[in-house]
């Protein structure tokens, strides 16, 4: 669906990536004219967004039947490059991330605007810099409302909601849930729920609880390991109320210690454009629309170890 390029922007000089998304290939003619109308609204939001780690949408525009988004143009490797064994980061670094992203998220939601597809592909580090950046604000629902492709979960299944894969409307407590799936998987190199099977995997995200990360890497600490769970709870309202409060609780990991590990070195040769990513083929979860009103949280209190 999506085609990237490497552009300069006349007005400034600046580089930046362009990403083409071919709409009439995906979408249906009698959806075409309200998928575009909806790109070009959630372009504009994602486009407000100002936070040093969410990557800044430069400009939008329609082309034809297609549509185009010019975003700022970083080097660094995705995340999805330490989530196998022999490549994990170590805990520390992992913890600082989440910290990060959980504060980015709680920006956006603040600003109205959920993400919707929060995965490891999605996040661009620069390890030789510090750099980090959220990726693809303002193009996961473009396919809201779509009859093209009735009955199918797209998206990427494993890091959805239960109340995502449901097809139910979600608010930013979905992003959180999906940030803890990321997180797992960048702390043990698995994921906490998979399956061959779409539809077991399906059963096992809306039912059954998340295992224990500890399980994968024993030498985490229980703090670390009940943030997670908060996170991943089934009931949004059951979750972390907002990211602030996820992004306080790994603080409070970080100041309560992690076993200390070697880091992994990291040389400027390692580091890759952003283009990758972008070009992958977005995949598009249906009928995600709205924001949920949030419940009222209770008061909360950092998770301890035992």
């Amino acid at each position: 669906m999506a085609v990237v390029y490497k552009a300069t922007q006349r007005s400034t000089g600046r580089q930046v990536a362009i990403k083409r998304l071919a709409l009439s290939r995906e979408f249906s003619a009698e959806d075409l004219a309200d998928v575009r109308e909806r790109f070009m609204r959630e372009a504009r939001a994602a486009g407000q967004l100002e936070h040093p780690d969410i990557l800044q949408v430069v400009d939008a525009g329609q082309d034809g039947a297609d549509a185009w988004i010019a975003l700022e143009y970083v080097l660094g490797r995705d995340l999805s490059s330490f989530t196998k064994a022999g490549q994990l980061l170590p805990a520390r670094e992992v913890v600082q991330i989440g910290a990060r992203l959980a504060r980015a998220l709680a920006y956006a939601h603040s600003q109205g605007v959920v993400h919707r597809d929060i995965k490891p592909a999605n996040v661009m580090l620069d390890r030789i810099n510090g750099s980090l950046k959220l990726m693809d604000f303002g193009i996961a629902r473009v396919g809201d409302g779509s009859r093209t492709r009735t009955g199918l979960v797209l998206g990427t299944p494993s890091f959805m909601s239960p109340e995502q894969l449901a097809g139910l409307t979600v608010d930013g407590r979905s992003d959180l849930y999906s940030l803890g799936v990321l997180l797992y998987q960048l702390l043990s190199g698995a994921l906490p729920h998979q399956s061959e099977s779409m539809a077991r995997l399906m059963q096992q995200i809306a039912t059954e609880p998340a295992p224990d990360v500890r399980i994968h890497r024993p030498s985490l600490p229980e703090a670390l390991a009940l943030v997670l769970a908060l996170a991943l709870e089934k009931r949004p309202e059951l979750r972390y109320a907002d990211g602030e409060q996820m992004a306080r609780d790994l603080d409070a990991v970080l100041v309560l210690g992690l076993q200390a590990e070697p880091a992994a070195p990291e040389t400027a040769a390692a580091a890759s454009p952003q283009d990758a990513a972008f070009a992958q083929t977005l995949r598009l979860a249906p009928e995600e629309a709205g924001q949920n009103p949030r419940s009222s949280a209770e008061p909360h209190e950092p998770p301890q170890a035992s």
